[in-house]
Order: structure tokens, then C-alpha cells, then sequence
């Protein structure tokens, strides 16, 4: 008999709900509604009170359609799976608690999942013969992480960013070039326009281990920009170096942590990994190495059908949460466990001889 996960996103400034429905370890998505707040363009970022009145208001319709669109009644819907952690502590909060509405109020089975985890199974919903073991970068505007995966339910850290986000960096650095919210997209659109020779930025951290590091490289390019005499003229030349820097740096770190493992596939997941450079990049520099998995962008970005094919993997798993779920603005990634130890050959560039 067919299975029904609803899955509910809150975490951040996406309202989405989706349906996955199918038999026994063959899920697929059934629907998926994604509605986007506009009004933190204005702002040029996420304004979380603002983003926590919107999720109410919007949360019951949201779900309601993702029921219709995928021809499914409430009646069958076996359980209902939502983001509880990490993100904007309001946000999730709004999605939490109306899950756990609807599932005690039908006795449905209620599973909390970690917004990076799910980040891990959007590949899936499109690739449902992705599995581990395989290496996963998982880039976005609060993390950057670099996983072992042997398994799933079973992660091990290798590398994380020291300070900011990848996607933090992209943000911030489009603030300072007067792109505006969100800062990802506009910077590789912009970016296409620039000569890669007329400016060079730092790579931090670049021949040394698996972590990362992006608060220097934002100073580098504040500075860039205040020394700039006509920045109109400069500015996609800035994009193009930017981006370029930081590219280099995740598939540098990625390539690195592929040859130490001996993995044969690795996966690109959250809003960073909507970047066609990126994964075009990886696909380059991983040639012969690995296969590169990445979920189109509408399943990068944050969405419900990732949480909705996580909670799937858990229910099959026979897991469920109890009533006590709460939301979590730093809940740790379930699973996780002691990073492997990482040898000298680490600390250069894979590249090198």
C-alpha cells in the first residue's frame, strides 16, 4: 500500500509544502508549493519577525494546495514531516507547531527533520539511485558543510566554514556591489559580464584542510569596492572575482576530500548549489574522480520536498517524534558521528604534485 509524507519548510523566508507518495523505497514527489517573501528584498535580507507573520498567514493554503495539486485528501496522508531546526527560530516555530496540529489532531505520525539533512535528500527526489557512500558539500546562506556520508542516517563532518557562510558571503557581497536580496543569483548573472584577469581576491584557507573560511574575503572585496574610482565600470569584474574565489575554494575543498576517501560520487546541495558555475565546476575539476549529484534549483533552495523525502527515509526507518518536538535554531545534525582524522596530505592542493 502506497505511503503519504506531508512535509512542511519554514526555516527561513520560503513557505512550501509538498506531498511525496509511493510504495515502499520508491517515493516520488506527488507536488511541491514553494511561496517566496518578497517583501525582504526591501530590506536586503531576511527581516525574521516580518518572516515568521508571513509563514502564519500563508502556512494553511500553502498546504492545503500542495494537497490538491497532488490529488491527495488529508484522509490519506500517513504522516507529516517538518523542518525543526536549524534556521530562524520563529520561523520554524510556525511550522512546527501547526505539523503537530495536524498530525495529533488526525493521529498521524509526526517526524522532525534537520533542514541539512534535507538539503542531503533533495538529489533524490530526482535521482532516486543516488545513494551512499558519497561526499556531500552542503553550501547556503548559514552553512557550509563538507560531509562523509557511509550511509544515511550515519555523517561524519569533515570540514565546516570558521566564520560566515558561503551563502552569507554571497549576500553581503552583493550588498556591497548595490545588487541587492538575494545576492547568489544576481552576482553569476552580473558575473558573466567580468574579466576574470582584472581583479584576483584571497582563497582562504585554500591548501589547508577541509574547513572553510569567507570573512576575509569579504574584507578583500569591501576594500576593492571603497578603492574603486568607478564602480559601475568595476562592478562585474568584482562579481566575476568574487565568485570565482569562492567557487574555487568549495570545489578545491570537495575535490580534496573525494581523493582522501576514495568516494566515487559527490552531491551539491542547498542555495549555492543553485549556481550553474558551481556545479559546473565541480563537474570539471571531479572528472575521472566522481560523478557530481545536484538537485535542479527549485529543489536547492528551501523547500518542502526535500523535508518531505527525508521524513520518508525516517518512517521507513520505523522513527517517529513525540509531542515534546520544538523548534531549534542550532539543532545539531542527527547521526553525526567522530570526524574521521584528516591526514598531512590534506593540508595542499589536490592539484598539486
Amino acid at each position: 500500500m502506497a505511503e503519504v509524507v506531508l512535509g512542511i519548510e519554514t526555516s527561513c523566508d520560503e513557505t512550501s509544502a509538498a506531498v511525496v507518495v509511493g510504495e515502499r523505497g520508491r517515493p516520488e514527489l506527488a507536488s511541491l508549493i514553494i511561496l517566496s517573501q518578497d517583501v525582504h528584498k526591501v530590506f536586503g535580507g531576511v527581516v525574521p519577525e516580518l518572516a515568521s507573520r508571513a509563514h502564519l498567514a500563508a502556512l494553511p493554503a500553502v498546504v492545503e494546495r500542495a494537497l490538491d495539486e497532488a490529488g491527495v485528501s488529508w484522509g490519506a496522508v500517513d504522516a507529516v514531516a517538518v523542518t525543526a531546526g536549524p534556521g530562524l527560530v520563529g520561523a520554524l516555530l510556525v511550522g512546527v507547531v501547526y505539523a503537530k496540529a495536524l498530525a495529533y489532531a488526525g493521529d498521524r505520525a509526526l517526524i522532525g527533520v534537520h533542514h541539512m539533512e534535507g538539503h542531503l535528500f533533495a538529489p533524490v527526489v530526482e535521482d532516486p539511485e543516488l545513494a551512499p557512500p558519497f561526499i556531500a558539500l552542503l553550501v547556503s546562506g548559514g552553512h557550509t558543510l563538507l560531509l562523509d556520508v557511509p550511509a544515511w542516517g550515519r555523517y561524519r563532518l569533515l570540514g565546516r566554514t570558521r566564520d560566515d557562510a558561503a551563502g552569507e558571503a554571497f549576500d553581503k557581497v552583493a550588498t556591497l556591489l548595490g545588487l541587492g536580496y538575494p545576492g547568489g543569483p544576481a552576482i553569476e548573472r552580473l558575473a558573466v559580464q567580468g574579466d576574470p584577469a582584472r581583479f584576483s581576491f584571497p582563497r582562504p584557507l585554500l591548501e589547508h584542510g577541509l574547513e572553510f573560511s569567507f570573512s576575509g574575503l569579504k574584507t578583500a572585496v569591501l576594500r576593492a569596492v571603497r578603492a574603486s574610482t568607478d564602480l559601475e565600470r568595476d562592478r562585474p569584474h568584482l562579481a566575476r572575482a568574487f565568485q570565482d574565489a569562492v567557487l574555487d575554494v568549495l570545489v578545491t575543498k570537495l575535490e580534496r576530500a573525494v581523493r582522501l576517501t576514495g568516494h566515487r560520487t559527490a552531491v551539491l546541495g542547498g542555495g549555492v548549489a543553485c549556481s550553474r558555475a558551481l556545479a559546473t565546476l565541480a563537474t570539471a575539476r571531479l572528472a575521472g574522480l566522481a560523478r557530481v549529484a545536484v538537485a535542479s534549483p527549485r529543489l536547492n533552495a528551501d523547500n518542502a520536498a526535500m523535508i518531505a523525502r527525508a521524513g520518508w527515509w525516517h518512517l521507513e526507518q520505523g522513527e517517529r517524534s513525540d509531542w515534546t518536538l520544538d523548534a531549534r535554531a542550532d539543532l545539531p545534525l542527527p547521526g553525526l558521528e567522530p570526524s574521521p582524522a584528516i591526514p598531512q596530505s590534506a593540508n595542499r592542493n589536490p592539484q598539486s604534485p
